[in-house]
């Protein structure tokens, strides 16, 4: 038989145009950063778990990725362990001083600085997961992070770019510039970054199992920072911290297959919400392109009308999650689309009737999808001196709307973006992904599915695919690889259609790893940041 004879495998098929081609292996780790990813692949070979190669890899990547993360950010994670899939909620609260008074006199909430730190969770929820399903001591997975910001990395280009474009954002927030623009500028592609003020705390917390940050040397100069330069946060509130472990929701699509996202304060539920929509109609397919954009599109503008109206704290939110996740109540949505013709969203009544990502797995059937982010870019702009620790601007999130679930309080959490995802099929563990920025998470896990479930493609192509991202508006934007035939049907049905640049970052950027039926696993990572899947 000739080789031209022998039927290709459609799953190995690549129609998007890629720089990559997805790993298999037994262990893997998949980052957005090639050093972070590397660190993660050091504790696996060292004898450690997922979790110990999904921790080293995030805390290097506060280090070697400080334009999306920092040591003062929140994280979520899902981790497959022993047949079980768990959830972590490792966001912070708001502090005691934020009463909708604090605030009283602005028409929202402030874009940087102190005015949007929340308490970090980050650090608390790194130690418990390692506590919890962890293998090698905890000090253990912060020796690359350390040494990379003791001895110095050099700086990648999409990173360099990013750190530029920022620099005139927060350039005059509290300890910015001294801390990241050395001489006055940000680093340049290749340029070695050194920060030993960075490597010093992390070897505090790491030797503290994060107690320090939280009642420690690390928690009373965050605190004076904040009372020196305009801060409320305090000693008090961030010994107040604790994780959630939490239930995950889930929404069956297709079927067979379920996706799997924490429950609010975070946007996962809007995710799910599309899906289930989406669910009511049939699957796309790969010789009508239209096909996934059109619907899903619709979808997200619903399911974000929702998400914004309804959504927050999931203390405040009572059986509404519920009541969002009926599948009566997505039929009813879902009817409202209409295939041909774009549509103003609006909330429905369901009571009647960015951030980095990473993803690892290992030999024994551990999977872990974990996201932690400073929320925009470097966040807030506050840097306590001395110590590398950026802090985040999650606060951002809160309305200040009265009455509203998500309206800021003492003690309260915001509603997130950032979003881990985890897929089973016929209840086993099938993939784990993410796509970090902003709102475009969980529209990027609708697309990933579409292309994963719906097109059964590879991971690479899954993540190689034009993206949609729905902003308000609605303004659809588009990316510059997206068929010139769909961007022309999407404005002839009324659709705001904005199409990018190349290399444009606002399409976030998705890392996967999609279990194989004899046990070995097939990772990927987006050609849109400069990452890596590595594994062995």
């Amino acid at each position: 038989m000739s080789a031209d004879s022998i039927s290709p495998d459609p799953f190995w098929e690549f129609p998007y145009l890629s720089r990559r081609i997805p790993l298999l292996a037994a262990n893997v780790v998949s980052t957005s950063q090639p050093l972070a990813a590397q660190a993660g692949l050091r504790m696996l070979l060292s004898g450690g778990n997922a979790v110990d190669a999904a921790l080293a890899a995030a805390i290097a990547l506060t280090v070697v990725e400080p334009v999306m993360n920092g040591i003062g950010g929140d994280a979520f994670a899902l981790i497959w362990d022993k047949g079980s899939l768990h959830g972590l909620n490792a966001s912070g609260r708001a502090p005691a001083a934020w009463t909708p008074e604090f605030f009283q006199g602005r028409a929202a909430m402030p874009e940087f600085g102190w005015g949007t730190v929340t308490v970090p969770g980050q650090v608390a929820g790194w130690a418990e997961l390692s506590r919890r399903h962890g293998r090698l001591p905890f000090a253990a997975l912060f020796e690359p992070a350390i040494a990379y910001a003791e001895h110095g990395y050099a700086v990648s280009p999409t990173i360099a770019r990013q750190w530029a474009a920022q620099a005139l954002l927060f350039k005059d927030q509290p300890g910015f510039a001294q801390a990241f623009l050395r001489d006055g500028a940000a680093p340049r592609a290749g340029d070695l970054w050194r920060f030993p003020e960075q490597a010093a705390t992390l070897r505090r917390i790491a030797s503290s199992m994060g107690r320090d940050f939280y009642e420690g040397e690390l928690a009373q100069r965050i605190a004076d920072f904040a009372a020196h330069s305009g801060g409320a946060l305090t000693q008090a509130d961030l010994a107040a911290h604790r994780c959630d472990w939490v239930q995950p929701l889930s929404m069956s699509y297709r079927g067979r297959y379920m996706l799997h996202e924490l429950p609010p304060n975070g946007q996962g539920i809007a995710a799910l919400m599309a899906l289930g929509m989406l669910d009511a109609f049939e699957p796309p397919r790969a010789d009508r392109p239209l096909d996934l954009f059109s619907l899903p599109i619709e979808a997200m503008k619903l399911a974000f009308a929702d998400l914004h109206a309804h959504v927050g704290d999931a203390a405040a939110m009572g059986e509404l999650t519920g009541q969002l996740l009926s599948r009566d109540y997505l039929r009813r949505r879902a009817a409202q689309i209409d295939p041909g013709r774009a549509a103003v969203p609006a909330a429905g009544l369901p009571g009647h009737g960015g951030t980095v990502y990473l993803t690892a797995a290992d030999a024994d059937g551990m999977m872990v999808s974990f996201i932690q982010s400073n929320y925009q870019g470097f966040g807030s702009g506050v840097v306590v001196p001395g110590t590398g620790i950026a802090l985040h601007n999650r606060g951002r999130s809160f309305t200040l709307q009265p009455g509203h679930r998500n309206q800021v309080a003492p003690g309260k959490r915001p509603m997130h973006t950032i979003i881990p995802a985890f897929v089973t099929r016929d209840g086993e563990p099938y993939a784990s992904f993410g796509v970090m920025g902003g709102n475009m998470q969980a529209q990027g896990h609708v697309q990933m599915m579409q292309q994963l479930v719906d097109l059964g493609h590879n991971p690479q192509a899954a993540v190689d695919a034009p993206r949609f991202r729905v902003e308000a508006g609605p303004r659809v934007m588009l990316e510059a690889h997206v068929p010139a035939q769909v961007v022309e049907a999407l404005r002839q049905q009324g659709h705001n259609v904005d199409v990018q640049a190349p290399q444009s970052l606002d399409f976030g950027a998705a890392q996967v790893i999609l279990r194989q039926p004899h046990g070995g696993y097939i990772a990927a990572s987006d050609p849109r940041r400069d990452g890596q899947a590595v594994g062995y």
